[in-house]
């Protein structure tokens, strides 16, 4: 999958994104949707269960860096 495929994607939090933890988010990609491991974009933010957030980076295979929407 390509960089450009994730990044500026929207996606939805399924597992809380916090300092020093890894969360998940669900994005639409390739006709459905994937589950993707998250750090949030700056490292002391914590991003709870069902926030928006958008794909910044992508480190493949599965994990990206998001902001909160």
């Amino acid at each position: 999958m390509a960089d450009q495929a994730v990044i500026g994607k929207a996606g939805r939090v399924t597992g809380k994104i916090a300092p020093g933890m890894v969360g998940e988010i669900m994005i639409t990609v390739r006709g459905g949707s994937e589950a993707f491991h998250a750090y949030a974009d700056d490292p002391e933010t914590t991003i709870p269960v069902g926030c928006r957030v958008l794909v910044v980076e992508y480190f493949p295979p599965r994990t990206v860096t998001v902001v909160r929407m």
